[in-house]
């Protein structure tokens, strides 16, 4: 664990190449991976360093770094106005830092927009729906493939394994505008997926979907750090986060209050006083 700063009031007491082979963590999606075209081992870093952000004079995000690996789930959180949500952006490329840098694997893409950056392999999923709801859900996810390029036998091969892995080829024909919460979360990381991204940006997962659809949603996640992506998450429901996190950061004022495991954050005495409560528990 990294104990990074007390919050601002207290400081006075405190002294790449474009779509490359994707990595696979586990055997057990070695059809979706091979259809997908995943090769396993190849591990890559996602780091935003040093990423400042300011709006009338004022620093929002103040020289924040934050890492994320393939193969891992990390957790950004704090309260409003912790500057959270800010960082997030500027690391998928919605907002652009006035300093620092983000690099993929050491490739500075800090200037690069968003539909860039997914070039590069930096799937986003946003908090709202994003699927298009007159079109099946087969459709949402071929229509990835067709606006890329990819040729319709191989669009063929690859398309049921993926319907497959995330519960969904008994709905492929299926109007989105008809789908569950859960359903409709499964199709969009889905379809996500098949932008075949070494990371996956979730921004709010958790936001207004029911207990039963949140369960469904982490075992979606947790499959995905089985193939070796990279996932960070951002969501105001600290206790679903941390619970499938390997890392997690805690921020406030805009700076980073202290980051480390699950465990270490949950028992770490700032981030009990400025933000979880001194009566949080994990389980």
């Amino acid at each position: 664990m990294v104990f990074k700063r007390k919050p601002k009031e207290e400081l006075k007491h405190v002294s790449h190449k474009e779509r490359v082979d994707r990595s696979s963590a586990s055997s057990d999606h070695s059809g979706l991976d091979a259809a997908l075209g995943r090769k396993k081992g190849i591990k890559k870093t996602l780091v935003a360093r040093d990423l400042v952000k300011s709006y009338r004079g004022r620093n929002v995000v103040d020289h924040v770094t934050i890492s994320v690996n393939t193969g891992e789930v990390v957790g950004l959180l704090g309260p409003n106005g912790a500057g959270k949500t800010t960082s997030f952006y500027m690391i998928i490329g919605l907002v652009t830092p006035n300093e620092g840098t983000v690099l993929l694997d050491g490739e500075d893409i800090t200037r690069l927009p968003i539909y860039k950056r997914a070039r590069l392999g930096i799937g986003y999923l946003a908090q709202e729906s994003s699927v298009f709801k007159k079109l099946t859900v087969e459709e949402n996810i071929l229509l990835v493939w067709e606006a890329t390029g990819v040729p319709d036998r191989q669009q063929r091969e690859m398309l049921l394994p993926l319907l497959q892995e995330f519960n969904i080829d008994h709905i492929r024909k299926s109007k989105a505008f008809v789908l569950s919460g859960g359903e409709r979360r499964r199709t969009e990381v889905a379809r996500a997926l098949a932008g075949n991204p070494d990371f996956i940006m979730l921004d709010e997962p958790f936001t207004g979907i029911d207990p039963v659809t949140i369960e469904s949603l982490k075992e979606v996640i947790a499959s995905l750090k089985d193939k070796g992506l990279g996932v960070l998450i951002t969501d105001h429901n600290v206790r679903e986060t941390l619970s499938i996190c390997d890392r997690a950061y805690i921020m406030m004022d805009g700076d980073v209050l202290v980051e480390g495991t699950p465990q270490e954050v949950a028992s770490n005495a700032m981030a009990r006083k400025y933000f979880l409560g001194e009566n949080f528990r994990l389980d």
